[in-house]
């Protein structure tokens, strides 16, 4: 059985549920979209949800938008959906339309006790802030870009998947 994670934004106009067999947060994005959006401490940590079992109350507070990235000289908008409480600002998850079956909530907006991560994997290092600093040592994992390793692999990898 999946691991019912319970979220909720900082004013509490906006709870929210899901399953999820990924919630170990060992990822921190360091790209400028998370970063900006949720990521206080230079980046944001992101966790994998089922999207067919998150169920919200306060959806009517909830804003949506999709963040625009310029890549090569070329701006582009993000196929990302990113929700967040319109009351307080909290940034709440990431939906993206490639991965259907999918919600990526914000470890930040995770109530739930979280299981610890054994090693850390740094990711789009590229756009990191030049002020923000990246633990070095056996347990971090440093990645310009994306990893190859999803976050089912991840976890599936190390025996974190929660079935």
């Amino acid at each position: 059985m999946p691991m019912t994670l319970e979220g909720s934004c900082r004013c509490g106009a906006v709870h929210f549920t899901l399953q999820s067999h990924t919630p170990v947060p060992y990822q921190l994005c360091y790209c400028s979209i998370c970063r900006k959006t949720g990521g206080g401490g230079g980046y944001a940590i992101n966790l994998g949800g089922l999207a067919k079992t998150l169920t919200v109350s306060g959806e009517d507070v909830i804003g949506r938008f999709s963040a625009e990235i310029e890549r090569g000289g070329i701006c582009e908008t993000s196929s990302g959906e990113r929700s967040f409480c319109t009351g307080c600002g909290a940034a709440l998850w990431v939906y993206d339309p490639g991965w259907p079956d999918l919600i990526h909530p914000f470890a930040s907006a995770i109530d739930t006790d979280l299981p610890a991560a054994p090693e850390r994997v740094h990711i789009l290092l590229a756009d990191k802030a030049s002020w923000a600093r990246v633990p070095d040592g056996p347990a971090e994992t440093h990645f310009e870009g994306y990893p190859d390793e999803s976050l089912e692999d991840w976890h599936k990898a190390r025996g974190l998947w929660v079935a």
